[in-house]
């Protein structure tokens, strides 16, 4: 069976959406996570976990399936993702809950195990997000100290170094702002229990190490700030010297003109 993460959007409206479900079958809220447990053609019971930052995890669902209930839930999404970010386990049951090989076994049907699961899963997969955003950035930015280094300045304009600080600036503290994410869920405080699986999960996806890599990527995204600042502050300094070098000359020559005028 089929265990998806997707990451769509930004975030979800929460309480839109726990309204819509409430009305078009099962569905219990925990904490500001959705649980919903529509039935397949059998009438068996499958899972879906809607996550307030934007990420949807199904457990039992076909890919079909899968895309329908994404269609619906454009609806309730803020900022959707201009591509939506992925990623697939196959799950079964056993005698003993593990994770292996992109494969989960779980040791019983309980739908708060398969949360504590999705917590980690539904993290990897918006962590994911911020990587790709973070790559990105990094990619189209690293020529800057390179321009530094064999030019002694960046090949720019004022405005066009202003813009790219500007989105330096806003990728830097979407990220920032959404690292919290990342954080231990609060739902364990009241499910102790539950977190060494949770804990299992986000092992094996590496997110720690992960965390440590993109924290290291926004000092550097921190350091290119600070080169544009920089260069900025050139810019306007270079400006200003040369405004200085013409009124001087021109204060120079009118003197020139006046004794000039006044020999003759």
């Amino acid at each position: 069976m089929r265990c998806t993460s997707y990451c769509t959007a930004v975030g979800y409206d929460i309480p839109r959406l726990f309204q819509f479900l409430q009305v078009t079958g099962t569905s219990q809220l925990y904490r500001d996570v959705i649980h919903s447990q529509p039935k397949d053609d059998k009438g068996v019971k499958r899972d879906i976990f809607y996550f307030p930052y934007g990420v949807v995890v199904f457990w039992g669902f076909s890919e079909t399936e899968e895309m329908e209930l994404l269609g619906l839930l454009k609806k309730f999404e803020r900022e959707p993702l201009s591509k939506f970010e992925v990623d697939a386990f196959g799950f079964s049951y056993g005698n003993k809950m593990k994770i292996d090989t992109d494969e989960i076994v779980l040791h019983k049907k309980e739908g708060l195990l398969k949360l504590s699961i999705s917590y980690a899963i539904g993290q990897s997969v918006k962590l994911t997000v911020f990587e790709e955003t973070i790559a990105k950035t990094v990619e189209s930015s690293k020529k800057f100290p390179k321009d530094l280094a064999l030019k002694g300045k960046i090949s720019l304009s004022r405005k066009e170094t202003s813009q790219k600080m500007g989105e330096l600036f806003l990728e830097r503290n979407y990220i920032n702002l959404h690292t919290e994410i990342l954080d231990t869920p609060e739902f364990f405080w009241e499910h102790s229990e539950l977190e060494p699986f949770y804990r299992r999960v986000i092992h094996y996806l590496d997110v720690g190490k992960r965390v440590e890599l993109l924290n290291r990527r926004l000092n550097l995204m921190h350091e290119l700030f600070e080169i544009l600042g920089n260069e900025i502050n050139h810019q306007k300094t270079s400006r200003l010297e040369i405004t200085i070098i013409i009124l001087i000359v021109i204060e120079v020559v009118i003197a020139l003109l006046r004794d000039l005028f006044h020999l003759i």
